[in-house]
């Protein structure tokens, strides 16, 4: 249907449409905001974020290393424990790439 009308003339007056279409996103919003409690998530600060960061390079290749261990254990096998610590260490550098792109408070 939006590919079939032409493009809206920024000179003309706002389509009753969109007027409608923004009302109801506010509404939406305000709405949203009551059922979370209206808190924006706030920044970590530098602190935090290195705990954080911390967790993660200890936790991911750990928990991973453990899973593979029990993989190993009961199929029989030997190694995948250590294909597994790999895979947690990719996705906790991973992870902290993300943690690095935040901007601390």
């Amino acid at each position: 249907m939006a590919e079939d009308e032409p493009p809206q003339d920024p000179k003309s007056p706002q389509d009753a449409r969109l007027a409608s279409l923004d009302e109801r996103l506010r509404q939406a919003q305000a709405e949203e905001a009551v059922r979370t409690g209206g808190k924006e998530r706030k920044p970590q600060t530098g602190q935090a974020q290195g705990m954080r960061v911390l967790s993660v390079l200890i936790s991911y290749p750990l928990g991973s290393a453990l899973i593979g261990y029990v993989i190993d254990r009961l199929a029989g096998t030997h190694g995948i424990w250590i294909a597994m610590l790999f895979l947690g260490f990719g996705t906790a550098i991973w992870e902290v790439w993300k943690i690095s792109k935040q901007s601390p408070q």
